[in-house]
């Protein structure tokens, strides 16, 4: 067995899903002299592992019985103590989770299958600033990271990729949110939102919020399908579809701008009484909060050659639109002269 230097001392905390195991493992390791081994439990393995004396934490990738509170917790310390060099302790050996590790922050991968020994091997490697992991996890790594392209195609299958707090963040950034304003609705500080916002940005493809903003208005649940069928209804004249008008009015509530957007469309359109006039102005009004938190969120994201180019090509596509629209209305009003002549 290596050790390190004689004298030094390693602080390893444990944090693994069972209690028996958790003693078990401690034991275990405490036969290496250079390792001062202490525990904690979910509840606590944050504030323990955030303590100066530790030097090197060993997490299961479960915890509390779900199976990536384990990376969830690695992803709040790599904000709270980068400096933390950290072993997971793996479930299951299937790719997607070895990535999962590696983009945690684990400095080292192993396990429950490899041997006490390894494990002293592996704290002692982690420990000296080196990457543990067996060479068929590195070959995984490296595979997708080279067959990874710059950015991927989003679907709603890949938003079932994200985790319950990472949807959550997802929806607050699509309803206008500021990274400020997110941390305090979701009780979480800003460093670990903006650690989340990384994380999502890997998994779905996406290299920045911009695109994890244009992905969202284009994916957003079901409200999309919703305000497309309320859209194809009307164009069929059927937009006495209450069931999918009910169905947008949902969405709409629920925070998602383009539904309140289409929604206030479809009402303004319909205007069947003076309710539906009140309720496609109220809409309205929303929509354009939202839009408008949307627009300078992206703008923020913008150098600023890029925001005077955009502002550019917003300019020029109003002018067109303008003298097409001035061109249309010149038309339609020629036959009109043309009679006025002709009666005269």
């Amino acid at each position: 067995m290596g050790h390190e230097l004689v004298g030094e001392v390693i602080r390893v905390l444990v944090a693994v899903d069972s209690p028996i195991y958790t003693q078990l493992l401690v034991e275990a390791l405490k036969r290496d002299p250079v390792l001062d081994v202490f525990s904690a439990n979910s509840e606590f393995v944050v504030a323990t592992a955030n303590a100066p004396n530790i030097d090197v934490l060993i997490i299961s990738s479960t915890l509390d019985g779900q199976a990536n509170r384990g990376f969830e917790i690695l992803l709040e310390l790599h904000i709270s103590r980068p400096q933390l060099r950290t072993v997971v302790l793996l479930e299951s050996s299937k790719p997607e989770v070895i990535l999962e590790a590696f983009r945690a922050g684990a400095r080292g991968i192993i396990s429950r299958l490899d041997s006490i020994e390894s494990l002293y091997k592996c704290v002692h490697c982690v420990h000296k600033g080196q990457v543990w992991a067996n060479s068929r996890q590195i070959v995984t790594a490296l595979e997708a990271l080279a067959s990874s392209p710059p950015v991927r195609a989003i679907d709603a299958k890949t938003l079932n990729l994200l985790s319950k707090r990472e949807t959550e963040i997802v929806r607050c950034l699509a309803e206008g949110f500021t990274n400020r304003e997110i941390a305090e609705r979701l009780k979480l500080s800003q460093h670990t939102v903006k650690n989340y916002l990384f994380r999502i940005f890997d998994k779905l493809g996406v290299s920045n919020r911009v695109e994890l903003l244009f992905m969202t208005l284009n994916q957003t649940s079901a409200s999309q399908t919703v305000l497309d069928s309320s859209f194809r209804n009307y164009n069929e004249g059927k937009l006495q579809d209450l069931l999918a008008l009910a169905q947008c009015e949902q969405a709409a509530e629920q925070g998602v701008s383009m539904a309140q957007l289409g929604l206030a469309q479809l009402l303004w359109t319909r205007r069947a009484n003076s309710k539906d006039l009140i309720q496609a102005y109220k809409w309205f009004l929303i929509a354009s909060r939202q839009i408008s938190e949307t627009t300078k969120q992206v703008s923020r994201a913008m150098t600023m050659e890029q925001l005077l180019h955009a502002e550019k090509m917003a300019s020029d596509w109003l002018g067109k639109t303008q003298k097409l629209s001035d061109s249309s209305t010149q038309q339609d009003q020629q036959p009109s002269k043309e009679l006025g002549a002709a009666a005269a």
